[in-house]
């Protein structure tokens, strides 16, 4: 059966191929970028895809919390069935590594964000509904001072500890979900895939990106994820698997997850 499904990130990169694989599929896809014109050569892109589903976008820079917020609040006025959320885009390195509000941009897109979209559309999804959270095989141990904006980081320990943050948040309210809260998964898609981000950070071209579509499109509709909430999947491993030992450590893990909550203080519903 057809799903509905919105995918951040949507324009390139592994975002763009799972994209392409669920259009040949007929799914009904919701696209999300940051630039106009890429959304729209991306929605004619899979809309001539032979058998796709109706293909819709949305625009929002997920480095701005508030256009985050626009965005579900657009879906939620409109209250767009959604069966999935995709919570793909990320970053690595940038030449502006503090957003506007402050905060070093790798945790605002990769660990805040996606928190935020994912409880403001969790009325959309419904129990039945899934949220896939694009984690990584890089997660370190997570500077509270840094999440919070105190102090900066190198790139790579940035993206390290903006993964553990959400690989975190996934685990805990994927764990402790409400009755009524969709399932929660966290995804490393495999390791050095060939996006435009590995390309950026490492200079390399990078594995085969249906690699990481394949696993994502698994985790957002197969059988086998249906009761995989608040785990993690590693496709280097090809399994689930226990994620960074601070995910699993309840005290640190807390500590990551109230300074969250308490950055989005305001903006969670």
């Amino acid at each position: 059966m057809a799903k509905t499904l919105l995918i951040t990130g949507a324009t390139d990169g592994i975002g763009l191929a799972t994209a392409k694989m669920l259009a040949a599929e007929g799914h009904t896809l919701i696209l999300h970028g940051r630039n106009a014109e890429k959304l729209e050569s991306c929605r004619a892109q899979l809309a001539g895809i032979p058998g796709a589903g109706p293909v819709e976008t949305v625009q929002a820079d997920l480095s701005r919390l508030e256009e985050v917020e626009a965005l579900a609040d657009r879906l939620l006025a409109k209250q767009q069935p959604l069966d999935v959320l995709i919570n793909n885009a990320g970053v690595y390195n940038t030449p502006a590594p503090q957003a506007g509000n402050g905060l070093d941009v790798r945790f605002v897109v990769n660990t805040l964000a996606p928190y935020l979209l994912a409880r403001k559309l969790a009325p959309l999804l419904g129990a039945e509904g899934r949220v896939v959270n694009l984690s990584s095989a890089a997660q370190s141990s997570v500077d509270l001072a840094a999440l919070k904006g105190e102090t900066s980081l190198s790139d790579g320990a940035a993206y390290a500890q903006s993964k553990l943050a959400m690989t975190i948040w996934s685990r805990l309210w994927g764990l402790n979900r409400a009755a009524d809260d969709p399932i929660i998964i966290a995804v490393n898609p495999a390791s050095l895939l060939g996006s435009k981000m590995v390309s950026e950070a490492f200079g390399i071209a990078g594995g085969d990106l249906s690699i990481g579509a394949d696993i994502l499109i698994r985790a957002a509709l197969s059988e086998a994820f249906a009761n995989a909430s608040g785990q993690y999947f590693d496709n280097d491993a090809g399994r689930f698997a226990p994620p960074h030992a601070d995910a699993l450590d309840s005290d640190k893990s807390q500590r990551v997850m109230n300074a969250i909550v308490s950055l989005l203080e305001g903006r969670l519903p």
